[in-house]
C-alpha cells in the first residue's frame, strides 16, 4: 500500500471530468430533476475545497481563526438545512437541532481529553458533527412535514379526540422523522464489515498503529450517531411545535 490513498497523475482531472459527466447524465435520463446540481455541487466542492486547502495552514495556527472557522461552517450547515425543510427566517430554526446536536458531543470529547482542542484536530471533528447534524435534520425535517401535510386528515382527528397541537403531529410525524437515522446506524453497524470509513484509512496510511485506528474511528462514529440522535429528536419537536411551517 502506498502513502497516499489518492494519487494525484496527470488523469486525474480526466477521471474526476467523467465521474461528473456519467453521474449528471445518470441522473438526467433517470429523471430525478438533479443533473444540474450534480455539475454544480461538484463545481462548489473543487471551489471550496481549494479554498479551505489554500487558508487551513494559517487557520488552525490561531484560536480565534478556529473559532470564525467553525461558526462559518455552523452558519452554512444552518442555512443547508433549512433551506431544504422551510423558507423566510424559518431557515434558522434549523440551527438548533445542528448546534445541541453538535456542542454537547463536541464539549464532552474535549472536557474528557479525547480530542485535543488544537486547531487541527478541533476544525475535522466539528465538521464531521455538524455536517452529521446537517443530514439529519434535513431529512427529519423534510420527512416530517411531508407527513403531516399527506396525513393532515389523521392529524386533524387526533385534535378532536383531545390530542393538543404538538401531541397530534409528534404522533404522525415522528415514526416517519425518525428514518432520517437509518443512514447513521447503518454506518455505525456495518463499519468494518462494508466499509472502513476515512479516519480509520487515513491514519493507517499515515503509519499509525491498526488499533489506535480502530479506536479514533469508533470515537467518531459514536460521537457523530449521538449527535444525530439529538439533531432528529430537536427537529422533530420543532417540527411538531410548527416552526418550520410555511412551504
Amino acid at each position: 500500500m502506498g502513502s497516499s490513498l489518492i494519487s494525484v497523475t496527470p488523469l486525474l482531472p480526466v477521471a474526476l471530468l467523467v465521474l461528473v459527466f456519467v453521474g449528471a447524465v445518470t441522473a438526467w435520463v433517470g429523471r430525478l430533476g438533479h443533473g444540474t446540481a450534480v455539475v454544480t455541487a461538484c463545481l462548489r466542492a473543487v471551489v471550496q475545497l481549494g479554498a479551505v486547502s489554500a487558508l487551513i495552514t494559517w487557520v488552525v495556527t490561531l484560536p480565534v481563526a478556529v473559532a470564525g472557522f467553525v461558526l462559518l461552517m455552523y452558519g452554512v450547515a444552518t442555512f443547508t438545512a433549512g433551506r431544504r425543510i422551510t423558507t423566510g427566517r424559518r431557515v434558522w430554526w434549523a440551527g438548533l437541532p445542528i448546534a445541541v446536536g453538535t456542542v454537547p458531543v463536541l464539549a464532552t470529547l474535549t472536557g474528557s481529553g479525547v480530542v485535543s482542542t488544537d486547531g487541527i484536530v478541533i476544525i475535522p471533528v466539528a465538521g464531521i458533527l455538524l455536517g452529521g447534524c446537517l443530514t439529519a435534520t434535513t431529512l427529519a425535517g423534510r420527512r416530517a412535514k411531508d407527513e403531516l401535510l399527506g396525513r393532515k386528515g389523521e392529524v386533524e382527528a387526533a385534535l378532536s379526540l383531545g390530542f393538543s397541537t404538538r401531541q397530534a403531529a409528534l404522533e404522525i410525524c415522528r415514526p416517519a422523522a425518525a428514518q432520517a437515522l437509518v443512514p447513521a446506524l447503518d454506518q455505525t453497524r456495518t463499519v468494518g464489515l462494508v466499509t472502513l470509513p476515512g479516519a480509520f484509512v487515513g491514519m493507517l496510511l499515515g503509519g499509525a498503529d491498526p488499533i489506535q485506528a480502530g479506536v479514533v474511528q469508533l470515537v467518531v462514529l459514536v460521537a457523530l450517531l449521538t449527535a444525530e440522535v439529538i439533531a432528529t429528536v430537536t427537529t422533530i419537536e420543532l417540527t411538531a411545535r410548527g416552526h418550520f411551517d410555511g412551504a
